[in-house]
């Protein structure tokens, strides 16, 4: 199976690359195409360690660019679109940019998918389309009520997921994760943000009263849960990938600290983000049916994350230089 993979210079689709292959979700991978713009959260780095794979192929170029699409998206059997701009700050101070490459650039995909008969595509999302909820957990049934200009945009792209399927029949489903963590997140997220400011003796900033609540998902097993609806996913249906468990910013930041040794004398309070979500928290049983299940305790993902950022300085120290952080 020959995969093109979007977005993979960054995060999570890294990890899926990886991972890839690796050879941990099957034998049976003749290709993968990395295809990147290379913004400021893409990092080259991120797929050294496969980059050498006679597999592996990288090419540069925007999901918006559907000239490009068509020269290099032919001959793939599965499309997996990572491709987006995710930090909810930064699409609150600027957010045409979220739209067009989270929505146009979503929809010019897709159409390329249409175009070149690609007989498997998988949409990455995120919970963030639900909005916030008090109590209980969203099912995939549950409207979406987006918050801010980021989800806003990714439910858009959801939306497209669905009409890309019932329109036209494409071979699309869509993943809705909750937070992610783990080795080579670019740290302007929580918690390498917050590792990495108190390697240096910094201070942690914390939003409002610290009582936001958001379930925490490794890397590892959010990549997993993917590759399991990529596998056995219905076309036009949407999937929640949980980690299982809940916490708010202050037990969040609390761990951390107790992790690095530090402690409440190195949190900065700062005025919380505008529309910021109360909690989400996501139903994911239709998914654990299939076989998914989180196979990362927090405690030990997070200690290995944090002995991942204290090993790999000369890796995050120039993106916060050049991002500013």
């Amino acid at each position: 199976m020959r995969y093109f993979v979007t977005g993979a210079a960054g995060f999570i689709g890294s990890h899926f690359v990886r991972q890839l292959l690796g050879g941990a979700y099957g034998p049976d991978v003749t290709g993968v195409t990395v295809y990147d713009k290379l913004t400021y959260a893409g990092n080259p780095a991120n797929l050294e360690s496969v980059a050498g794979d006679p597999r592996y192929a990288f090419v540069k170029g925007d999901i918006c660019d559907g000239t490009l699409l068509d020269s290099v998206l032919p001959g793939h059997d599965i499309v997996v679109n990572f491709a987006a701009e995710t930090h909810v700050d930064r699409s609150i101070s600027g957010p045409q940019e979220f739209l067009l490459t989270n929505v146009v650039g979503a929809q010019t995909l897709f159409d390329a998918c249409l175009r070149h008969g690609i007989p498997r595509t998988v949409h990455i999302g995120t919970d963030e389309v639900y909005g916030s909820i008090d109590e209980g957990s969203w099912t995939e049934s549950e409207p979406l009520l987006p918050n801010s200009p980021y989800s806003a945009a990714k439910a858009a792209a959801e939306m497209l997921v669905r009409a890309y399927h019932v329109t036209y029949g494409l071979n699309i489903s869509s993943t809705r994760c909750s937070n992610n963590y783990g080795p080579y997140q670019f740290p302007e997220k929580l918690i390498p943000l917050f590792v990495t400011n108190l390697i240096d003796g910094g201070k942690v900033p914390l939003y409002g009263d610290g009582l936001n609540v958001r379930d925490w998902l490794h890397v590892d097993d959010h990549c997993r849960g993917i590759a399991i609806v990529i596998d056995k996913g219905e076309p036009g249906q949407s999937y929640n990938i949980g980690g299982g468990l809940e916490l708010n910013n202050r037990e969040i930041t609390e761990q951390v600290l107790d992790a690095m040794g530090a402690d409440w004398d190195s949190v900065r309070p700062v005025e919380d983000r505008k529309g910021h979500d109360r909690r989400y928290s996501v139903d994911d049983s239709r998914l654990r049916a299939m076989g998914y299940e989180p196979q990362h305790a927090f405690a030990d993902g997070l200690a290995e994350t944090i002995a991942w950022y204290r090993a790999n300085e000369p890796w995050w120290r120039p993106l916060k230089a050049k991002a500013a952080i």
